[in-house]
């Protein structure tokens, strides 16, 4: 069987008690040699790709506002600059960084991954997000939103918030791609003897008109070595699910049994109809929590440990799975099964549970490429082709 594992890096680890463990680094937290040597133990470790998370606002245990709590991890540098100080450090690993679609240009947000794909040689990905909490407008100033609970998103002014914040992140990312494409891939000449760098019939505008932006011109940044960085979105109900299958390449869930995964697996597919995809259709990765011991017992003891700290249970999205590496190993199988092409992997503690995932559980994955999977860029070791470009395949269409 064929399976992609990627690793979610956030801080100390997913556990909000993390920080607090006796290998844990909280004092480099905020160092760029921190964040080399988690990917790199990934890398060594035939991880394929890690995501770095990122947020407009200070992490909370509260819902869509900040918090008063002190014993936890407040702060973070930005995923998408850690990624392109990491990058040039590494050599095979895929690296996405998480960058919100609101509140930002997507002039920028293109440029800036295009520019990661360039110092990565090719591995860079998107982790798109949308970021509605009215603390986090606040912060950027331009508008406001409603503060709303988690029930009060279900009702019509939450639907309503939701289907504007999304549909705000369709825009962004159909303009980000737009502006990938903006050069072709033998724009640049660089012919000293006849002194032509470019060659302008190459460069293409990214015309577009939306309910949120306008944009008409040329990326800055030439076509990086992927074409087109691959796009990913976590999702958790309908509307997340139509953006993924309307935008992105891999979409991240969060199944909690094998019923559950075959249910959400037969939505997402049902969204792609409803949205019309064409082409490849989505990845589906699932989300797992993990926390990793040699026995099951001493795997709830540590849970049960950092609980205590923590003053409360751990709550998260994901399945946690607090067990042996061979637990994982039999859910990673079942989910398999059921159609899910890769697992993003949460470490409850960074650096023990990643180095759990790196030692004890890909070396024992039956059949896993996922440490000898072939090929140079992000897309190729996951299995996407280079993606064409929309306005070279127009130009050689109106040629004909």
């Amino acid at each position: 069987m064929t399976r992609t594992i990627a690793v979610a890096l956030d801080g100390a680890g997913w556990h909000p008690a993390a920080w607090r463990e006796s290998d844990a680094r909280p004092r480099d937290l905020f160092s760029a040699g921190y964040w080399v040597d988690l990917v790199r133990t990934a890398e060594r470790g035939g991880v394929d790709f890690v995501t770095i998370e990122d947020s407009l606002g200070l992490q909370s245990a509260a819902f869509t506002r900040p918090d008063e709590r002190t014993d936890q991890v407040r702060g973070r540098l930005d995923a998408l600059l850690i990624a392109s100080f990491v990058g040039p450090l590494t050599s095979r690993i895929g690296l996405i960084p998480t960058v919100t679609t609101t509140h930002t240009e997507p002039f920028h947000v293109a440029t800036a991954l295009q520019t990661l794909d360039f110092a990565s040689l090719g591995r860079a990905g998107w982790r798109a997000q949308v970021s509605a909490g009215a603390a986090d407008a606040a912060l950027i100033g331009r508008r406001d939103f409603p503060r709303l609970s988690i029930d009060q998103l279900r009702s019509p002014e939450g639907v309503a918030l939701q289907e504007q914040v999304f549909g705000e992140a369709r825009e962004v990312i159909e303009v980000v791609r737009r502006l990938w494409d903006s050069w072709e891939d033998d724009a640049i000449i660089r012919d000293a003897s006849t002194g032509r760098f470019i060659d302008r019939d190459k460069l293409h505008y990214a015309d577009f008109e939306g309910e949120h932006f306008s944009i008409k011109g040329t990326s800055i940044t030439p076509r990086s070595p992927q074409g087109q960085p691959l796009v990913t979105v976590l999702a958790h109900q309908r509307i997340p699910y139509e953006l993924a299958a309307t935008s992105a390449d891999i979409v991240y869930l969060t199944p909690q049994s094998d019923v559950d995964a075959a249910a959400i697996r037969d939505e997402v597919r049902d969204a792609e109809l409803r949205v019309g995809r064409s082409g490849r259709p989505l990845s589906l990765y699932a989300d797992v929590v993990v926390l990793l011991e040699d026995s099951p017992a001493a795997a709830r003891s540590a849970l049960e440990r950092l609980d205590e700290q923590n003053g409360t249970p751990l709550a998260s999205d994901a399945l946690i799975v607090a067990g042996t590496p061979d637990q994982l190993i039999d859910r990673l199988d079942s989910w398999t099964a059921l159609g899910y092409e890769g697992f993003r992997l949460r470490p409850a503690r960074l650096p023990h549970d990643l180095v759990a995932i790196t030692e004890k559980v890909l070396p024992r994955l039956e059949d896993d490429e996922a440490a000898t999977a072939e090929g140079v860029t992000l897309r190729e070791r996951l299995g996407f082709e280079r993606a064409e470009n929309r306005y070279a395949t127009s130009t050689e269409e109106n040629a004909a």
